[in-house]
């Protein structure tokens, strides 16, 4: 597949004319300067955005929607596994969490190898493990490892702690670097672990993740194109600030939403750095946004009962909004938004947990120690 072919689609698929597009392409859209051959950064319109054509099957509380190309649905919102591992939640409550949630409707369970130095799985394995929770939810979880040595080890360990013999997602976790998707693809890199794990039960489907920069997302989709491998889904960014900036609401959810990959929207409130901003949004709005976006989960840190209720208030009440309501909410968010100031997972290393921990993703496959000249 031709980068230069696949990175337009992506700018036609943000809304842009065929024209546009190919000018975007070589020149960026909006900005006075741009790499030649990568998507600009600045959408001409923030509202020009995919909307949910369907928001989902309400049962009870629950609003459910598809994974992706697959039949099988989930909950649109998810419960964020980091916060469940805080040391602001005691064992005992982040299972009494888990159990609520499940027990009105939420069944997308997401979580990390690294999340509280395991702790957050560990939960959640505890939880799980109890009255029979583990058959009701969609469990996800994410991995380091770049190498299939490293990559294999912590979905076994994670199988572990969570006390279940199969993760239904497991994703490669932070994918925040142009040589990631090289590192996962290559010869005994991660997705030969991933790829076996599945054959051999202990995962359903597999996916990545990242929130530095969509061009990195498309970097990693091109990289799978090329070797003939589809993702069944992808997680990222997605709210009110991300439609301004480095956008993957604009540059990669209309390749997921052709391609049948379920879309897994994060970063709703930015672990709380968003609402930071004070600007003029309530925080129910941000939940409407990006249930407003054709994703097929929206995960969500919940850490209270407070976090859970607004959760579900937010599904009550979600009408589906046409562009005028959204442009309307893109315009109070703009004047926050046009640096990245309160995304720091894009602009600052804040989040950037395998940045600070190298040894979670391995050492180097011996392909490339062999080749490596000496560093000294």
């Amino acid at each position: 597949m031709e980068r230069r072919s696949f990175l337009q689609g992506a700018v036609l698929g943000a809304g842009l004319t065929a024209s546009q597009g190919a000018a975007a392409a070589s020149q960026g859209v909006g900005t006075a300067v741009s790499a030649p051959g990568l998507p600009g950064t600045r959408p001409q319109d923030p509202a020009d955005l995919p909307f949910v054509s369907d928001p989902g099957e309400m049962r009870g509380e629950m609003l459910y929607r598809r994974f992706g190309r697959h039949a099988e649905t989930i909950s649109a919102i998810g419960m964020g596994g980091f916060h469940l591992g805080k040391n602001a939640v005691s064992d005992d409550e982040a299972t009494r969490l888990i159990h609520a949630g499940i027990e009105r409707g939420i069944t997308f369970m997401d979580n990390c190898w690294d999340y509280n130095k395991g702790r957050s799985e560990l939960r959640m394995g505890v939880a799980l493990s109890q009255g029979g929770y583990r058959d009701k939810v969609f469990l996800m979880s994410k991995m380091d490892g770049r190498t299939k040595q490293e990559a294999m080890r912590q979905i076994d360990e994670s199988l572990k702690r969570l006390r279940t013999d199969r993760i239904d997602l497991v994703q490669h976790h932070e994918i925040l670097r142009f040589d990631d998707p090289d590192r996962v693809f290559a010869e005994d890199g991660a997705m030969e672990a991933f790829v076996e794990a599945r054959k051999q039960g202990k995962l359903r489907h597999i996916g990545f993740t990242g929130h530095k920069d969509p061009r990195i997302h498309l970097q990693m989709l091109e990289v799978a194109a090329e070797r003939g491998f589809q993702f069944d889904a992808v997680q990222m960014p997605v709210n009110v600030m991300d439609a301004h900036f480095r956008s993957f609401s604009h540059l990669v959810l209309p390749y997921l939403v052709r391609n049948g990959i379920a879309p897994l929207a994060m970063k709703t409130f930015g672990d709380g750095v968003i609402l930071k901003s004070d600007a003029p949004i309530k925080p129910i709005e941000y939940l409407h946004f990006s249930l407003n976006l054709p994703v097929s989960v929206v995960i969500t840190g919940i850490q209270n009962q407070r976090d859970l209720d607004q959760a579900f208030e937010a599904v009550k009440t979600f009408q589906p909004m046409d562009k005028a309501r959204v442009a309307e909410l893109l315009q109070r968010s703009r004047p926050y938004a046009l640096e990245g100031k309160y995304e720091l997972f894009k602009t600052s290393a804040t989040f950037d947990g395998t940045a600070k921990n190298a040894a979670w993703l391995g050492e180097d496959v011996p392909s490339v120690q062999k080749l490596a000249p000496t560093m000294e």
